[in-house]
């Protein structure tokens, strides 16, 4: 696959939005107190362009916009750390190292920004993607970190970078 990676875009929006809830979907993941049901997934470009310490990076291949991954300085987080946000990937992307380029490009960014640690968090129905995170550093913890307002997740992991 040939995707390449760019700062994400205001045309990304909808179809950033769709691309997310569709895995929520696809999976059964929960709807409530999730980036599903999040105000700011319609407005993903107008979040990472407003807010200071953030990224939000996408993949395309020949124009079609496959998925994205972003860093963002959750409000009560540990000093150094962001959050690892709204990595989603189309259902024909997925397995095909996307992911983890998306990743890579994010932990880059991410010490750029002067981070020291990313935290993110997950749902078991995601068990591929945990496994992913686990993979490429990520550790489990205990309990969530910071006020995402996404209380249905159920699986934290911080990456030191």
């Amino acid at each position: 696959m040939t995707a390449f990676l760019r700062p994400v875009q205001f045309k990304d929006n909808v179809e950033l939005a769709r691309i997310i809830r569709d895995v929520f979907e696809e999976f059964d993941a929960p709807k409530e107190g999730s980036v599903y049901s999040d105000d700011q997934t319609d407005h993903l470009f107008e979040l990472f362009n407003d807010t200071p310490g953030s990224c939000y990076f996408v993949a395309e291949e020949n124009g079609v916009l496959l998925g994205g991954c972003g860093v963002f300085p959750t409000e009560g987080l540990p000093n150094g750390y962001a959050e690892l946000v709204k990595l989603y990937l189309s259902a024909a992307t997925r397995g095909k190292g996307i992911g983890k380029i998306l990743m890579e490009k994010c932990f880059e960014a991410a010490t750029g920004l002067g981070y020291t640690h990313l935290y993110l968090e997950s749902f078991p129905q995601f068990a591929k993607a945990v496994s992913m995170y686990e993979g490429m550093g990520c550790i489990r913890i205990d309990q969530p970190l910071g006020n995402s307002g996404h209380f249905a997740c159920t699986i934290w992991l911080v990456k030191e970078l």
